[in-house]
């Protein structure tokens, strides 16, 4: 089951490892989702086609593409490029809706006073990041992650790196979270 946590603030060293305040200070769900909007499901992973709550998740928000991803070093061209392009602050003007089906990883979000929390998903791990927030992707030290990406209509997966605060899409998501 996912893991939040608040990041130690300025640190150093690999961005695969998991940056822990000291003391560690974890997050419950219902915060996450007050504190960012994030969602979170756990799904079957091992048959996602047949869990109902991906189902009604698929048809309330109008998920009608899906395709896989594979990041390792054998899978991804370019890898270690793409992890630094996936790991950069960016947002996007769709949700981002990702399955983990094997490995881990973890996505990095801005909460509301723009401190970085760090969610740690496994098999059967569903996140919904919001459109319009700040956040990153890395790998952790297994170096693997398969994951399902849901869609409405064509994929879109252009990142906007920070700062983008003047589009409409941060604008939305800024004024979603002053509702929560």
């Amino acid at each position: 089951m996912v893991q939040a946590w608040y990041m130690e603030k300025n640190w150093t060293g690999d961005q695969r490892e998991e940056h822990h305040k000291q003391p560690p200070e974890f997050i419950e769900l219902d915060k996450l989702y007050k504190l960012s909007g994030v969602e979170y499901f756990q799904v079957n992973h091992l048959n996602p086609s047949s869990d109902e709550k991906l189902k009604s998740l698929k048809s309330n928000r109008g998920y009608t593409y899906e395709d896989e991803i594979t990041c390792s070093k054998e899978c991804l061209q370019d890898y270690e490029k793409k992890l630094k392009i996936f790991f950069e602050e960016h947002l996007h003007t769709d949700e981002e809706i990702r399955l983990v089906l094997e490995g881990s990883g973890y996505f990095d979000i801005r909460d509301t006073n723009d401190d970085w929390i760090r969610i740690k998903v496994e098999p059967g791990d569903l996140l919904i990041i919001p459109k319009g927030i700040y956040h990153r992707f890395t790998l952790d030290s297994n170096n693997f992650i398969k994951a399902k990406r849901y869609f409405i209509g064509e994929p879109v997966w252009t990142p906007y790196n920070r700062p983008a605060d003047d589009m409409d899409c941060r604008q939305e998501y800024l004024n979603l979270i002053k509702s929560f």
